[in-house]
């Protein structure tokens, strides 16, 4: 027995010295320190430097560029001044060139229409189709891999049965172990693809997650305002009006209209009449929650709905908001000039009193065009007269 062990000692030692350094290949650990030249390491070490000044100053750059515009700071302005500033998105970046070539200045109104733009024309019925074929795509590419895989074990679970019966039965075990070996390292470089399968279909699963949720998002989204759009506050009427039947609850309908707003875009600019739009839609986002949506319908009027909430309640909450808004001095920040009163008028209805939710609507268009009429700056109840 003695004889046999020294005899087999010299290869199986080879074996386990081949697989310590299979095992740190597979790990990705180095065998060794470094030993790279000291000067090979400084060369090494100035590139790291060189890169952290590099991200430095298009920091700095990043900074300047919405300083020297005058540009709020949100991911969206970064965004394009990332894009503009590197290249990266060449659209962008000729865009930002023509309008600094025409007016001198990239202003918040612009970067938001021009990225709006951009997701409009991404976000098409034929780019969604191509989205929802790789999601199908990687869904079957993941059943696939999880089927090779459990094939993959059931065989090497049977090979490793069939090699334990040789060396059971006697047989040589320096050609056994060398065969197991073969078997597992095997086993472990189909595991390690299809891990790596697996991890690059988990990235493009989650990338073409995000995309879908960015897609609903714009589809749904005033890019402006940051507010539902009519067809997002669609979807919600029909929600509401659902519930509030099987509940018993009231339900309003309000519509907003900016007074004048025509005027202050000409006064003041359109940029300024973009800020306007969005602190309207910011004291009107005020008073929403999961009972009462707050949308954007289109130009500068905005619609809402209050489930729990008869029309006389509804019109007294946004009478509020109109009173706040009429009550303040707003300045044009781009020459500190103090404006006139910005005000709105509002017609709201009792939906449930309308056959169909569009006629409600309508009747509450209806009493903000009385409202105008009447001197605007105030809120009127519609009353049906069908």
């Amino acid at each position: 027995m003695s004889a046999l062990s020294s005899s087999s000692a010299g290869p199986q030692q080879g074996l386990a010295d081949r697989l310590t350094r299979w095992a740190r290949g597979l790990s990705g650990k180095a065998e060794a320190a470094d030993d790279s030249p000291p000067e090979q390491r400084v060369r090494t070490g100035t590139a790291a430097n060189r890169e952290v000044v590099r991200r430095r100053k298009l920091y700095d750059d990043i900074g300047d560029f919405l300083f020297v515009h005058d540009l709020d700071l949100t991911p969206v302005n970064f965004s394009v001044a990332l894009d503009y500033l590197t290249g990266t998105n060449i659209g962008i970046e000729k865009a930002v060139k023509a309008v600094m070539m025409e007016r001198g200045q990239v202003t918040n109104g612009w970067v938001e229409t021009v990225i709006a733009e951009q997701r409009a024309d991404e976000i098409t019925p034929e780019a969604l189709a191509a989205m929802l074929d790789k999601v199908e795509e990687s869904l079957s590419l993941f059943t696939g891999l999880m089927h090779e895989s459990r094939s993959s074990a059931k065989d090497y679970g049977a090979a490793l049965q069939e090699q334990a019966k040789d060396l059971a039965s006697g047989g040589d075990a320096e050609a056994v172990l060398a065969r197991l070996v073969n078997l597992t390292r095997s086993m472990v470089e189909k595991t390690r693809q299809v891990e790596t399968q697996l991890r690059d279909n988990q990235k493009q699963t989650q990338a073409l997650k995000s995309s879908l949720e960015s897609a609903r998002q714009a589809a749904e989204h005033d890019f402006l305002t940051g507010l539902p759009n009519r067809r997002a506050f669609e979807g919600a009427l029909r929600e509401e009006l659902t519930l509030a039947r099987e509940q018993g609850e009231p339900l309003a309908i309000g519509f907003c209209d900016i007074d004048h707003f025509k005027i202050i875009n000409d006064t003041h600019g359109h940029d300024t009449g973009d800020r306007v739009l969005k602190f309207v839609a910011g004291l009107l986002t005020k008073i929403s929650n999961d009972r009462c949506h707050v949308a954007r319908h289109g130009g500068e009027e905005f619609v809402m709905l209050f489930r729990g909430k008869t029309a006389a309640e509804a019109c007294a909450l946004v009478d509020k908001v109109r009173e706040d808004l009429a009550g303040r001095s707003l300045v044009n920040r781009v020459n500190g000039e103090k404006m006139e009163q910005v005000t709105f008028s509002a017609g709201v209805a009792d939906v449930l009193e309308y056959e169909h939710p569009r006629a409600a609507l309508r009747a509450a268009d209806r009493a903000l065009y009385l409202a105008k009429e009447h001197g605007r700056n105030r809120v009127y109840v519609a009353v049906d007269t069908d």
